[in-house]
């Protein structure tokens, strides 16, 4: 009798014992991170403009971690090289998803890249948050687009130009859908085309270019040459005796990292449109600078790419914790109606949590390679990626009119 009490004792403390054994273990052992994909350019003709974007939202990743992670967990971030080519960033995309098992990807800058990694992400059901402005008419369920479509900066930046520096443009540019976009607002606002020119990023002939502006004599020029085409064009525009005095420029992709590839005054008094500027002053945007500045050194620059990088991250972060799951479903309904206190100002999702709402301002550039704001919209402006100049199909028609045009891809490279 007295050896099955002894049993029976041993047997409710061993119960009572793994309990709390299991429990020091869970405490001991440290959870799983979270990974998420940095996909961009960090070689190639794109990478002056895409590093720093890969330096925010380094910032971004670093901070959260600090502050304790996502839902308790630390945020691996693998990063990878698009090397300024779709086909390595569908690759790359492809291996972040399948081997490194990213649960969101964060990059891209061209048209072509983030039509690639869209296509991945759709497949595999993951997301892409695209940080940078686009020519809009795209809305994929697994692409977050975190900056801006052509209704909040190449319209109200063309129609800036029509009311302060003239009717007649000359358009250039590596992206013929927002240009056909900036025709539409020119012809409504009374503005007129004299001139337009499709510059690719292996483009390194443009004196015939030129010589068609020098000829066609316009009130402004319209730029939205990506990558470092931008520095050839404006280098032969000077050399024509194009300055901004004579012909001003208003450019879609040159920010403040761009400008820092330029000599010192060859710039100033062009204009650009973005949502934000290195130069807004607002408590935010001045620690936002301070905190680059901390960590990749006191020359770095900041620009509106990569506020869009940081604050993409954030958004993310506030999606999962909302959902309580990394899971894309969840997380794409966690993002909906979702607020952020950027750099620039209080922005929000869409109701659709795939596109956000921020203002919009037009600088003019400084000898110091900084940008004055000359006009800002005050208020956050709601996203429309389809303009209302056409039907949808239309614009789709014009879509399948240029990937047919290049061979089935999208780009002409």
């Amino acid at each position: 009798m007295k050896k099955k009490w002894v049993i029976i004792i041993a047997l409710i403390t061993l119960s009572l014992t793994i309990p709390t054994v299991w429990l020091s273990i869970s405490f001991l052992t440290p959870k799983k991170t979270i990974k998420i994909g940095i996909l961009h350019s960090l070689t190639g003709s794109l990478a002056a403009s895409e590093l720093p974007m890969v330096d925010a939202a380094m910032l971004a990743i670093t901070e959260i971690n600090a502050a304790g992670g996502v839902m308790g967990r630390k945020i691996e971030p693998i990063i990878a090289d698009g090397k300024t080519d779709e086909t390595v960033f569908a690759t790359e995309a492809e291996r972040l998803i399948t081997q490194e098992n990213v649960v969101a990807i964060f990059g891209c800058w061209t048209i072509p890249s983030r039509k690639a990694v869209r296509d991945v992400v759709e497949k595999y059901k993951n997301l892409l948050f695209y940080p940078l402005q686009f020519e809009g008419l795209e809305d994929s369920p697994n692409v977050i687009y975190t900056s801006t479509t052509p209704n909040q900066q190449a319209i109200p930046g063309t129609i800036w130009c029509i009311q302060n520096l003239g009717k007649r443009f000359f358009l250039v540019g590596s992206d013929p859908f927002t240009d056909e976009i900036i025709k539409d607002t020119l012809h409504a606002y009374g503005g007129e085309v004299v001139g337009q020119e499709y510059i690719s990023l292996t483009d390194t002939n443009l004196d015939p270019i030129i010589k068609k502006i020098v000829t066609a004599k316009p009130d402004v020029i319209i730029n939205n040459i990506e990558g470092n085409t931008n520095l050839k064009f404006f280098t032969a525009l000077r050399k024509a005796g194009i300055s901004p005095e004579k012909i001003p420029t208003m450019s879609f992709s040159i920010s403040e990292s761009e400008l820092q590839l330029f000599n010192t005054n060859s710039m100033t008094g062009d204009y650009a449109t973005w949502s934000y500027f290195q130069s807004i002053d607002r408590p935010e945007n001045r620690l936002f600078i301070k905190k680059i500045k901390a960590h990749y050194g006191e020359k770095h620059v900041v620009d509106d790419p990569m506020e869009a990088a940081y604050y993409s991250i954030y958004f993310w972060k506030q999606a999962v914790e909302k959902a309580g799951s990394t899971n894309t479903d969840n997380v794409r309904q966690g993002l909906k109606n979702q607020a952020f206190n950027a750099p620039q100002g209080v922005i929000h999702m869409n109701g659709e949590g795939h596109y956000v709402w921020q203002c919009v301002k037009v600088g003019k550039i400084r000898s110091d390679k900084q940008f004055t704001i000359v006009w800002d919209s005050k208020k956050t402006v709601k996203t429309v990626p389809y303009p209302p100049t056409r039907s949808r199909e239309e614009w789709e028609k014009l879509l399948a009119y240029w990937y047919e045009k290049w061979g089935k891809k999208w780009s002409d490279s």
